[in-house]
């Protein structure tokens, strides 16, 4: 080892949910732990993900259920302003600073360098600073945790646009007159709704046949018939062929139509950061989109790889999942495998979409003996009491061979929350029947799951 070189326990590349977890226990074991990040300590989620998305959701549903006031409660005048939600958003991240995540770390006895960081050879990391170039032999390893960032299609005149991603449209304080969307996964959907209700004229663009592509089609027509109804202007199939900026609005040619809008948010999917990252000098592809893992996180010679790069699942839940099986193996601690049969997700549309598991076409593709069972939210007991904005449906994907469920869907309001039965369900594979004799408290949108499980054909 040269002077230069620095030796270290274990180096974490990339300090988002997943790495700031793994790295702060780590120290907290007592090992020799330098988290490396170039950007915010903490990563999308707090500052451009999660946090500031559901701040800005959390008001729009305000706005949605005042406007319900005229029908079962009185009157209301109604005016909706950003303004008070991008003041929390602020406050919330601290106006984009990471103090919140940076001191924790130090305190843990985390060395944080920032810079950009890259693998050079098992167990080593050279990390280009603001002062120079540092270099990091890790004698346990390195822990990858590099994120991803938007993936912004190659749409002719797009990239010459000041076009909004994830990271730009949590800073507005103003809702735009008139707002496009690029992609009608989670991101665009939820920012699609939002946006509306704040006042924006939306028009939301699918390039594939329905939004919330990955999810069943029962949640897509749920979702897309609330937004019909609450007056977006919904195009899936929709090809932008062009975009163009001039005067202060975005000019996109769709099919053979022009779309005019004031802003334009571009939310057409997640690329992983692995470019640059030294992949090869590890024995790994610098061209994948994916970090391959095994149960133990895994992913060479004194490396592991958490968060949204394994492919596993684009989720701060999934990374700090991870990233406790990583640290415990890290520390030679027995662990259970890493088992993602019942990994879970929430699109926060409203209604919310809750899931679980495979969906029936996923399960079909396996192989799976597959039963189904369905129950329409607005019919039941809760869900003809909550009334207007009562859309959505719970679904049941069951394994007749086994008697168990592999997959489930709650579209309902606070789908995520009534998720969690199934979620369950799906993990330790309850039986059917178990399920069955359960007491589902009335009246609540529970009551739809045990539906749902009562209209499966076992």
């Amino acid at each position: 080892m040269s002077a230069a070189e620095q030796a270290v326990d274990v180096v974490v590349l990339g300090l988002g949910a997943g790495g700031e977890h793994a790295a702060i226990k780590l120290a907290r074991a007592g090992l020799d732990v330098v988290g490396v990040e170039r950007d915010l300590v903490g990563g999308e989620c707090p500052f451009w993900g999660c946090t500031p998305s559901k701040l800005i959701i959390r008001g729009a549903h305000v706005l949605a259920e005042a406007r319900h006031v005229d029908e079962l409660a009185g009157r209301v005048t109604l005016e909706p302003d950003l303004g008070p939600t991008a003041r929390r958003v602020r406050e919330a991240n601290h106006d984009w600073t990471d103090d919140g995540h940076s001191a924790p770390l130090r305190e843990a006895g985390v060395r944080l360098v920032r810079g950009r960081g890259r693998l050079d050879g098992p167990g080593r990391v050279v990390v280009e600073t603001s002062s120079g170039t540092e270099t990091y032999v890790a004698t346990r390893g390195v822990v990858l945790a590099t994120g991803t960032e938007a993936a912004v299609p190659p749409i002719d005149g797009l990239a010459g646009t000041p076009y909004w991603t994830n990271k730009e449209v949590v800073h507005a304080t103003t809702a735009p007159a008139r707002l496009g969307v690029l992609g009608g996964g989670p991101i665009g959907a939820e920012l699609a709704q939002a946006f509306a209700r704040f006042g924006s004229a939306v028009t939301l663009l699918e390039a594939g046949p329905r939004l919330l592509g990955p999810e069943e089609p029962e949640a897509s027509a749920a979702v897309t018939a609330a937004f019909v109804r609450e007056g977006l202007d919904v195009r899936t199939g929709a090809e932008v062929r062009a975009v163009s900026h001039v005067d202060g609005v975005f000019r996109l040619r769709v099919g053979e139509e022009e779309v005019v809008v004031d802003q334009l948010l571009v939310a057409t999917g997640r690329r992983a950061n692995l470019r640059g990252t030294g992949l090869e000098t590890v024995g790994l592809d610098p061209e994948a989109d994916a970090v391959a893992v095994d149960d133990r996180l895994r992913a060479g010679e004194r490396l592991w790889a958490v968060g949204d790069i394994t492919g596993e699942g684009p989720y701060t839940h999934v990374a700090k999942y991870q990233a406790v099986g990583a640290v415990g193996d890290v520390l030679g601690h027995p662990a259970r495998p890493a088992d993602y049969r019942g990994l879970t997700r929430v699109t926060f549309t409203d209604p919310e979409v809750g899931a679980v598991g495979m969906t029936e076409e996923q399960a079909r593709a396996a192989g799976v003996d597959v039963r189904v069972g369905l129950a329409d939210v607005p019919r039941s007991s809760r869900g003809w009491m909550h009334g207007p904005g009562n859309e959505g449906v719970v679904k049941v994907v069951a394994d007749a061979a086994r008697g168990v469920l592999v997959g489930g869907t709650v579209v309902s309001p606070y789908g995520g929350e009534v998720m969690g039965l199934l979620s369950t369900a799906v993990h330790a594979e309850v039986p059917v029947d178990v399920l069955r004799g359960m007491h589902f408290p009335f009246p609540t949108f529970q009551r739809a799951v045990e539906t749902a499980l009562r209209d499966l054909d076992l």
